[in-house]
């Protein structure tokens, strides 16, 4: 079994990842889809986002909105995310750059430390760090597909 740790932002009271290009992202565990929060440019100029659909429905605790389907290559600890759909919508006024879904850490074990402001993920002999997650959109409902990739 693999383990990865990730700082948190030890003055945030909710779970924000201290990401290795300095970004920061909230994980969170009722999230569906993950989404990116700051402004698209960086999104695009940082990390070479390429859109893939705009004006995709996206919905949570704060209601319904609209965003763009981006595809971006990902790495948060040593987990790798290739060309993984995130929706991006700057609506929220987040003080993170993005949001990590729980659908993101599918058949993986992860722990919040509180204590010792860490993110403990780990990855069954099974699974692999390289993860596979699309954003699929059939007859107007939004599904999030995310699994191992072959090694």
């Amino acid at each position: 079994m693999k383990q990865y740790t990730l700082r948190l932002d030890k003055t945030r009271q909710r779970p924000v990842v201290i990401l290795n290009n300095g970004l920061t992202a909230l994980f969170d565990t009722g999230a569906y889809i993950p989404v990116w929060t700051d402004d698209e440019d960086i999104l695009i100029s940082e990390l070479g986002a390429v859109l893939v659909k705009g004006n995709v429905p996206l919905s949570g605790f704060g209601g319904s909105t609209f965003g763009n389907l981006y595809q971006v290559n990902l790495e948060v600890g040593g987990i790798l995310y290739p060309s993984m759909h995130m929706i991006a919508n700057n609506e929220i006024n987040a003080t993170f750059n993005l949001i990590l879904s729980a659908t993101m850490f599918e058949g993986l074990i992860y722990q919040i430390d509180t204590v010792n402001h860490v993110l403990n993920v780990e990855i069954p002999d099974w699974e692999s760090n390289i993860r596979k997650l699309r954003v699929v959109n059939e007859d107007g409902k939004i599904f999030v597909l995310c699994g191992a990739a072959e090694v």
